[in-house]
């Protein structure tokens, strides 16, 4: 049994990391938005919406964060290490890229066949090597590990405390921002950006709920959390990438026992909806994972009254699919 007291940052870690990563970018923006909470309102009685905007970020995700924190890391105390490899659908690969080149060192990241196009060149521009292999994210993973022990090359893991620490800055700037939220809506991807959300509620002592949102056409986490232990399920969602999970972290279920207040889940419909509200509602662009948080916000009738919030943790979404979600219109 892993203890999130035990493990998880503390306030001065979290503001240590965050110290950190703004030498490489300035803290991003949260916004309670008129049309969102006009929208939220309808759905469950006024309501107040805050939104933590990590599409701001320079590879518009939150990632990026946990990157910089782990990179630092590397270079100080693994000097002979030259070359990383890892996995990933997009935007861990950019947030490895983007340190990496800053870093100087090698970045190879393995992705999935029929992985985003845009993502793919995204990672190529920010010099990363990239290997497709596998079906999903977890062959790739498994492939990433493989080369690791092939060639000697330092392994960069989708789920690390580390990671937790850097990307836990962006829920502590949040909860920094708006510290009376009542419940707090964050996507389960490999489960940094949820883990991090609740180091950083620890870190301040809030009583904000955090809920977890997963997608009902990859519920690896749901299943494993209902259960106490890891399950592994198939990944179908056609629309949010970032939180097609097949096998759950163990660190990262441990941790979510303990620390959410409970888990939501959405079918891609309900996303696709999430997508076209945040362009509607705020004219920025959401990925479908970074707009799951959103959608399980606008499912939940037990908000009225409430101060809540949620995280667009990334908008790396190929244009074409954007295209095609706000063709089919839905939410306005």
């Amino acid at each position: 049994m892993v203890s999130d007291e035990a493990v998880l940052p503390g306030l001065e870690e979290i503001e240590s990391a965050a110290e950190l990563i703004y030498q490489s970018m300035p803290a991003t923006p949260q916004y309670s938005w008129p049309l969102l909470n006009e929208r939220a309102s309808k759905i469950a009685g006024a309501v107040e919406v805050w939104v933590k905007h990590e599409n701001h970020t320079p590879v518009a995700a939150f990632k990026v964060r946990g990157g910089l924190v782990y990179m630092d890391w590397l270079r100080r105390e693994r000097p002979e290490v030259k070359t990383v490899v890892s996995a990933t659908r997009g935007n861990h690969g950019q947030s490895m890229a983007f340190a990496g080149k800053q870093l100087g060192f090698r970045v190879v990241i393995v992705v999935p066949f029929g992985n985003s196009p845009e993502k793919n060149r995204a990672m190529r521009c920010l010099g990363a090597e990239l290997v497709e292999c596998g079906e999903d994210f977890q062959e790739a993973s498994e492939h990433a590990a493989s080369l690791a022990e092939k060639f000697g090359w330092h392994r960069v893991p989708s789920f690390d405390l580390l990671l937790v620490k850097g990307v836990s800055t962006y829920a502590w700037e949040m909860f920094t921002a708006c510290p009376d939220l009542d419940t707090f809506y964050v996507p389960i991807g490999m489960g940094s950006g949820s883990c991090g959300a609740i180091a950083a509620r620890n870190a301040l002592g809030l009583k904000t709920k955090v809920v977890g949102v997963v997608s009902s056409h990859a519920p690896a986490y749901a299943l494993s959390l209902a259960d106490g232990h890891v399950i592994e399920k198939e990944s179908a969602t056609k629309i949010a990438d970032g939180v097609a999970c097949r096998k759950p972290d163990a660190t990262a279920l441990e941790i979510l026992k303990s620390g959410l207040d409970r888990v939501v889940m959405v079918d891609d419909e309900a996303v696709k909806d999430a997508m076209r509200a945040y362009f509607v509602d705020t004219h920025n662009v959401a990925e479908g994972a970074g707009a799951i948080g959103l959608a399980a916000l606008l499912q939940d009738r037990s908000n009225g009254g409430a101060r809540v919030g949620t995280v667009l943790c990334g908008g790396n979404v190929d244009s074409d699919v954007f295209a095609r979600v706000l063709a089919d219109g839905g939410a306005v």
